[in-house]
């Protein structure tokens, strides 16, 4: 029964991460976190190129769409990198891409070319999503699949603290109206060059770590019929109704957090009339109660099942987008910053959910579901054009995103037909 089963997680019958894979875990673990940092920067940079390089907001979420576009291009070729060569060889892919994106920040700065940044960005962003398709699946395998969902909720709490990170960082370097080079680009220079270094001291550390062959390429606990390949396995993997789904709900979930965040410190700047740097603290700080939404959320889902969790936290950001369109001082900016609270939970656990009972089809649903990510290049330039008028009525936007997100918690146990063994197994 499904409360046998969270009662046996409660007691640790079923261990989260097992003993022998804490090691990889937790170098895992500080994936999730580059990441983080590294998108929540690119919110900080929206805001200083619309100042140095004096464009548009509609123009520069061109970033967001450089950012999010880069993972849809990149999630399938990844997924078949990943399955034919595994997991290992795919962070490594992404780590190189990572690095060389952050490098390719210097021509763009020297030439103070915002087509540039641009190319530079989705170099980036390609690392990101290598990382991000390759790391979910990696991480589910490292343990029993009914506690996958604590797993990557856990290790996605680790990207809530580099995305609080991100924003400071970037505040302090780039909107200090106190630093040199406020109106210029050595500080964005500078800021990547010891980014795209500190990936590779990762990717060095990462090159000491022991993978074991369990889990080279796919979760041993491998449920479904995997005879089939290319185009049938393909085909019998969109014939699952909870994965299917889960790129829908991915896809506005991405869309919604793209927005929100790409314009949160011009909401600051224009709705509560805070200097730049000081929105880049308070989106900061939304990031930290993201982060404290994910361990919380990782707390309930023991006792809660996740998709109900998703369903009613989406309920939540509905409620809290219209508060926010309504541009009511600090009631609508509280409400903004807690959108990120009630967001936490929905990327890993939509990604938990669509990777439930595939067997070793995981990996490829994995790319999949990543290519939900062009909800994040899509939503940003349809809300600047709105905020080129209003910043705050652009935020009715995202309730629709939240809309179908609560729809795909509430119909998960219909969707999903593998839905009673999933959440009753012992």
């Amino acid at each position: 029964m499904a409360n046998q089963n969270r009662e046996d997680i409660r007691e640790h019958k079923i261990p989260v991460v097992e003993k022998k894979y804490h090691l990889l875990f937790g170098f895992l673990t500080s994936i999730f976190f580059i990441w983080g940092f590294s998108l929540t920067m690119m919110d900080v940079l929206n805001k200083h190129f619309q100042t140095v390089l004096n464009i548009s907001k509609s123009r520069s979420s061109m970033i967001q769409l450089s950012t999010f576009g880069a993972y849809a291009i990149a999630a399938l070729p990844v997924g078949f990198f990943m399955k034919k060569f595994g997991y290992k060889p795919g962070i490594f892919l992404g780590l190189f891409l990572f690095a060389a994106g952050a490098f390719l920040f210097i021509p763009a700065a020297n030439g103070v070319s915002f087509n540039l940044f641009r190319i530079a960005i989705f170099v980036l962003a390609c690392g990101m999503a290598t990382l991000e398709t390759v790391a979910h699946p990696f991480i589910a395998s490292l343990g029993n699949q009914q506690t996958s969902d604590i797993r990557i909720n856990f290790a996605q709490s680790f990207n809530g603290f580099g995305g609080v990170i991100g924003p400071i960082i970037g505040s302090y370097f780039l909107l200090n109206s106190e630093r040199q080079h406020l109106n210029d680009l050595v500080a964005v220079r500078q800021l990547y060059i010891i980014i795209g270094c500190f990936i590779c001291l990762i990717a060095f550390v990462f090159f000491l770590i022991a993978v074991p062959k369990s889990v080279l390429h796919q979760n041993p606990e491998a449920s479904v019929d995997t005879r089939s390949s290319g185009f049938g396995t393909i085909k019998a993997l969109f014939q699952k109704k909870h994965f299917l789904f889960s790129i829908l709900a991915q896809f506005f979930n991405v869309a919604a957090q793209a927005g929100t965040w790409a314009y949160f410190l011009n909401y600051g700047h224009e709705v509560m009339n805070f200097t730049d740097e000081r929105s880049g603290y308070f989106f900061s700080f939304s990031i930290v109660l993201l982060v404290l939404g994910r361990f919380l959320g990782t707390f309930l889902m023991r006792y809660i099942a996740p998709y109900k969790l998703l369903a009613f936290f989406s309920f939540c950001n509905i409620l809290m987008c219209i508060l926010v369109a309504q541009g009511f001082g600090w009631v609508s900016f509280t409400a903004l910053i807690l959108i990120n609270f009630f967001f936490s939970i929905m990327y890993p656990t939509i990604f938990s959910l669509g990777l439930k009972d595939l067997g070793k089809q995981t990996e490829q649903a994995s790319s999949f579901i990543v290519l939900g990510f062009i909800g994040g290049a899509v939503f940003p330039p349809l809300m600047g054009f709105i905020a080129n008028k209003d910043t705050a009525m652009a935020y009715y936007l995202p309730i629709i995103c939240y809309i179908v997100i609560m729809i795909f918690g509430i119909k998960y146990p219909s969707l999903n037909k593998s839905f009673k063994n999933t959440f009753s197994q012992k």
